[in-house]
């Protein structure tokens, strides 16, 4: 018996079954809501900085606040390890729920965290602390949402539900993407600054708790009790040992999918508006305003892309993404400084790209391992990876731009696409392919 069993296989182009689309729809919501809290961080991350540290250069506020941002990526592997393994364990219902109330918890404290200038030294406390335990919720995030979904779809239809994993990151971007419009354009500087920029860490937690209360309500994967009951009486399991043991050909391979993936996803999704307003003095309002056209095109585009991988495979539409961006680097950061119709280009024909690599991201990981290890197996070797790569990439491309380096980022970006050619290039194919 295969462990996606909550459908029977139907052909292409059947509609889903009802509880295939209340797992989606509750998976789905309560990640959107999760990422949400996640993305208001690096999005009014320029907004804030001055809040948190002693008064001085702007650019010097700027870089120790995206060190936070960075900070809270560390946690990520071993959220995505203590979590994980608790998803392995006691079902994907359990970690979601966890998940998702600890980041909404520590995005409504920094909402009301008092300014450096009144509590001194415990305001960057406060802002490490919420961070860290951001970090550590979204590290189990990934894994356990990803192994719902994907043990809530039809073997034929895995991509396509997987895709909707990375739908709801999207949606997450683009509601902080369209705060960051909304507050940027209706507020003052001087506003923004003091108090509007915690309205939207304020949204973002009270959002979470709707999504808590969804993530209450789902049903447990048919994989999952199936895996628990095949289990009865053996030991205990021990996930992260079992998939270093077992499976760490698969680990590693997670490991090589996400490089290049989650660093130019960070860049083009979640920092763009910040670089392009830092790095080129395209006004923030504006550069909000392209984010949000292009992660709303990338919200519609995704579900498509998962449909091409169920048709063509997991191969060919990751390698689209990988020398799409390796042809695209170089120019993309010639033209941003263009002004907001050129930024919005740019924007546009990555998006498009990063539709191969978001559309399988979620399935492709899943497919490497059993159930007793999915949630960990996904989680911490992407979680691995995305420390490094991805909660770096905001730091290091503000560091090359304000340090007269500007000219080197697209290298930065085209290396990241060729390591990500090379990966997609020589793996297996798992489309079609049984899961245990």
């Amino acid at each position: 018996m295969t462990a996606t069993t909550t459908a029977a296989p139907r052909p292409p182009g059947v509609r889903m079954t009802d509880k295939q689309r209340r797992a989606v729809t509750a998976g789905a919501i309560g990640n959107t809501v999760e990422w949400v809290d996640w993305a208001v961080y690096s999005a009014f991350a320029p907004i804030f900085a001055s809040q948190f540290f002693p008064k001085g250069d702007k650019t010097a506020d700027l870089l120790a606040t995206l060190a936070v941002f960075a900070v809270g990526f560390l946690m990520r592997p071993i959220g995505a390890a203590v979590l994980g393994s608790y998803a392995d364990r006691r079902g994907r219902k359990a970690g979601m729920t966890l998940t998702i109330g600890m980041m909404a918890g520590a995005a409504l404290l920094i909402a009301i965290c008092p300014p450096y200038s009144a509590i001194g030294l415990a305001a960057p406390a406060v802002l490490v602390l919420a961070r860290l335990v951001q970090g550590f919720s979204a590290g189990g995030e990934f894994g356990t949402s990803s192994a719902f979904l994907i043990e809530s779809a039809a073997p034929h239809r895995r991509a396509f539900i997987g895709s909707w994993q990375q739908v709801s990151v999207g949606a997450g971007t683009l509601i902080a993407s369209l705060l960051g419009t909304l507050l940027t354009s209706t507020l003052s500087d001087n506003a923004l600054a003091t108090w509007g920029w915690r309205v939207a860490f304020g949204v973002g937690g009270l959002l979470g708790l709707v999504g808590l209360w969804l993530r209450t309500a789902v049903e447990e994967t048919d994989a999952f009790t199936e895996m628990t009951a095949r289990r009865e009486g053996l030991p205990r399991p021990t996930p992260v040992r079992d998939m270093l043991v077992k499976h760490p050909r698969a680990a590693l391979r997670v490991i090589g999918i996400t490089i290049g993936g989650t660093l130019i996803y960070y860049i083009w999704v979640s920092y763009m508006p910040g670089y392009a307003h830092a790095a080129e003095g395209v006004p923030l309002s504006r550069a909000f305003l392209a984010n949000t056209v292009a992660v709303a095109a990338f919200l519609v585009m995704l579900p498509f892309g998962g449909m091409l991988s169920d048709r063509f495979g997991r191969k060919p539409t990751m390698l689209v993404f990988a020398v799409g961006f390796l042809v695209l680097s170089w120019p993309a950061f010639k033209l941003i400084g263009g002004g907001f119709w050129m930024l919005l280009l740019v924007e546009f024909v990555g998006i498009v790209f990063m539709v191969g690599y978001s559309a399988n991201c979620a399935v492709v990981m899943a497919e490497q391992f059993p159930a007793e290890v999915r949630t960990t197996g996904i989680g911490l070797p992407y979680a691995i990876a995305v420390a490094v790569f991805g909660g770096t990439a905001p730091y290091i491309t503000t560091w090359l731009a304000t340090n007269g380096h500007r000219d080197k980022v697209w290298i930065y970006v085209a290396i990241a696409a060729a390591i990500g050619v090379a990966v997609y290039a020589t793996m297996p194919e798992t489309k079609g392919k049984e899961l245990q």
